[in-house]
């Protein structure tokens, strides 16, 4: 009799349209598979292009090499191991988003995605056709022989979103889970590239489990991992029991091999994050270092200012990129107060980083002199404070640009949403970090940084593990962006806590001003803030990058307009 078939879970992260090095280091896997006595191994979904590939897809050429490349993925792999991997199928019938079984003899396509999702992020519709019928393969338990076989139901990504009742189901006409019903499947295995969100690893569980019960059968799921621009796809593939209950749990944030063999119900789970901070922090900083890598930078750049936001963007760089590869300069204005100035420095030198610097006050003199003639006096007002802002994003570019540093832009949801940001000053960058939290988020997420339960992750970045890292003088100091004399926040907008309870039903569960009326909002407050949000789109529409962490960020899945009634 033979011995049970043992499942690799090849839990990768690619570099989007690199089809020569994802083949490489899907390869490398499968030798450690087959190394371990894999006879399957499961890769994540399009896992040669890397995901999203977008308008790569539309590349004739492109399609043509990554076939060129699935049939050395077969030339290459280890005697004994099939594989399963998300691929593209080109064809007179259109693309198919589709999985490919690949052995020593070849490949072929055994299963297409049949719901494409066309929301938030996802724009399948625009590149493929869905599938048209349930998907399911039996797979020889001895490739050798082919005597015995396990019958495998095949779903990808969104095909697993349908079940009824679960957290975050999206329902439809087409069930891909029922639809497997009738054939009697072994094992259900999904092939994802699913995004992080916050509490998205947990609606995952939810539905896999759903399914699992569904068909009485075990659920494998793999999922990618790594940064690529604005997603950050948090990988934590697992393996479910028939009952819904955990058999392996892989990393999150992090590339890893799992192996699970058929059968086996035990429990045998990696550490994984319980704690909704320690989970966003980690995602982020992998956002960062990705971002920074694949885009080909060796260090960031960014303003210190002695404020909580560019204090947790300082923090993420360090520990994303190493204190070595992080710049900080520090812009002080006639406005800055003294306490910023060294609440900035002290944190430079706790994170070992290098801060410089650079004073605006002569500069600003100067723009005063040049544009009074224009303006009949010197600018006034928001003008003058826009152009302190501006002053310092000039300053931080022409370094960056000089020293080939990413710039790390420091403004939060907040900000962004309401327009309190300047266009070619504050909003200066290559990426925006916390761009995806609001401002009580990112007191949240500083307050447990410097907390006892960050330690494990503050070493593991190479933070100091002990004491405060931000500091009580950061997080206690009333928000301010110090452009005029004893500024703050609270002059312009709402309390945070107030703030963005209401920017969250409106950006996040796209609630209309009569909906929170009816609930009891004051209408000169929803009114106001509704109009600061709709005003704000031109400079949201000129924002770097933001790394996405919730469920509607300010990037490819926010499409308002900008000049629109209603």
């Amino acid at each position: 009799m033979s011995s049970p078939l043992r499942i690799a879970l090849i839990q990768i992260n690619p570099l989007v349209g690199d089809l020569d090095g994802n083949r490489r280091a899907i390869a490398d896997r499968c030798r450690q598979a087959a190394a371990a006595g894999c006879g399957l191994a499961l890769a994540p979904e399009l896992a040669l292009w890397g995901y999203p590939p977008r308008d790569l897809l539309l590349r004739p050429a492109l399609q043509q090499e990554h076939d060129r490349q699935l049939q050395r993925l077969a030339d290459d792999l280890p005697g004994g191991l099939q594989l399963l991997l998300g691929v593209s199928e080109a064809g007179a019938a259109g693309c198919h988003n589709a999985i490919a079984l690949v052995d020593g003899r070849g490949w072929r396509i055994v299963a297409r995605k049949r719901l494409l999702p066309c929301h938030d992020v996802f724009d399948e519709r625009r590149y493929f056709q869905p599938g048209a019928a349930a998907c399911w393969l039996d797979l020889p338990l001895d490739a050798a022989t082919e005597r015995g076989s396990l019958r495998l139901g095949l779903t990808i990504c969104e095909d697993l979103w349908v079940v009824p009742g679960a957290a975050g189901g999206r329902g439809g006409a087409v069930d891909p889970i029922a639809d497997l019903l009738p054939f009697g499947v072994d094992l259900l295995i999904n092939l994802s590239a699913s995004p992080y969100g916050r509490g998205k690893p947990r609606q995952r569980q939810l539905q896999a489990a759903a399914a699992a019960r569904r068909l009485s059968t075990p659920v494998l799921y793999v999922n990618q991992v790594g940064g690529n621009d604005e997603l950050i796809f948090d990988g934590g593939s697992f393996v479910l029991n028939a009952d819904g209950s955990p058999a392996l749990q892989l990393p999150r944030a992090a590339e890893a091999l799992g192996i699970w063999t058929v059968g086996e119900a035990a429990w045998a789970a990696s550490p994984t994050v319980d704690d909704p901070q320690q989970e966003l922090w980690q995602v982020l900083v992998l956002g960062l270092r990705d971002y920074a890598r694949k885009c080909g930078f060796r260090s960031a750049l960014l303003g210190l200012s002695g404020g909580i936001d560019s204090a947790l963007v300082a923090c993420l760089a360090v520990a994303a990129l190493g204190p070595g590869r992080v710049r900080a300069l520090l812009l002080p204005s006639p406005h800055s107060s003294r306490g910023s100035v060294v609440d900035a420095e002290a944190l430079a030198h706790r994170l070992g980083i290098r801060a410089d610097t650079v004073p605006i006050a002569g500069l600003m003199e100067g723009c005063d002199t040049s544009l009074t003639p224009v303006l009949g006096g010197a600018p006034r007002d928001v003008t003058a404070e826009n152009l302190q802002s501006r002053l310092r994003g000039t300053l931080l570019m022409a370094v960056a640009n000089q020293e080939e540093h990413l710039l790390l832009a420091t403004g939060n949801k907040s900000e962004l949403a309401v327009g309190y940001c300047t266009l070619y000053g504050d909003m200066n960058g290559g990426l925006a970090v916390i761009g995806d939290l609001f401002k009580t988020e990112v007191y949240a997420l500083a307050r447990w940084l410097d907390s006892d339960a960050a330690k494990g992750d503050r070493a593991r970045c190479g933070l100091a593990a002990t004491g405060a890292l931000i500091g009580r003088e950061i997080l206690d100091k009333p928000p301010s962006a110090e452009l005029r004399p004893n500024q703050k926040d609270s002059d312009s907008l709402p309390d945070y806590a107030t703030l963005d309870a209401l920017l969250r039903r409106y950006i996040e569960d796209h609630a209309t001003p009569e909906e929170l009326l009816a609930e009891g909002g004051d209408p000169a407050l929803v009114e106001r803030v509704w109009l600061l949000l709709r005003r704000a789109e031109f400079k949201r529409r000129q924002a770097p990058p933001v790394l996405k962490s919730t469920g509607q960020a300010f990037g490819s899945g926010w499409r308002m307009p900008i000049a629109a009634g209603g």
